[in-house]
């Protein structure tokens, strides 16, 4: 019983079509020995099943679509194996949120600095948002001081990504390391 909505990981990399999908009258074989030739599909799969492997359509998108003799599930998985590769090496850069108030305690802003550089080292950007209450609207020029501390603060190990600007009730900034690395001070 197939589930609606769930999609195996094999699913992905059925995209292909073989053997007896392959609609076009003609195709271009490619192989690891021989030119590419323009046959019919007919006699491309004839030759695929003398050396008993599978026709499979790997450009279908051109005139006329691009086959090759190979093992299916060989390649299939040759294609899996590929994919999981380039996953492990992706990088993810997570953005850690950072939020102040304008009267902010000098203890706290301490600590919020403290966790801003742990999620610096680790690589993660941060985006430090300053935000305002009822009438402290009045006076932004305070937010913008703590924002200046916090880039004082930061201005050797980061660089800015996005300035701070206000928006709303909110001030924002959005650093991350620099290329050297954050590990310094």
């Amino acid at each position: 019983m197939v589930e609606k909505g769930r999609r195996t990981n094999l699913d992905k990399f059925d995209k292909y079509n073989i053997n007896e999908g392959i609609k076009s009258m003609q195709v271009r074989l490619v192989g690891e020995g021989s030119e590419p030739k323009v046959i019919p599909t007919a006699d491309a799969l004839k030759m695929a099943k003398e050396l008993e492997l599978d026709l499979v359509e790997i450009s279908p998108n051109q005139d006329p679509p691009v086959v090759k003799i190979i093992d299916y599930s060989k390649f299939k998985f040759e294609q899996m194996k590929k994919a999981k590769e380039a996953k492990k090496k992706q990088k993810v850069i997570h953005v850690k949120e950072i939020k102040m108030r304008p009267n902010i305690d000098p203890h706290d802003f301490d600590h919020k600095v403290k966790h801003a550089k742990e999620f610096l080292d680790k690589g993660d950007k941060v985006k430090f948002t300053l935000m305002f209450r009822g009438r402290e609207m009045v006076h932004p020029e305070l937010g913008f001081e703590v924002m200046n501390r916090v880039k004082q603060h930061f201005e050797e190990i980061v660089q800015i990504e996005k300035d701070m600007s206000q928006e709303g009730r909110n001030i924002t900034m959005i650093v991350s390391a620099k290329a050297s690395g954050g590990k310094g001070k």
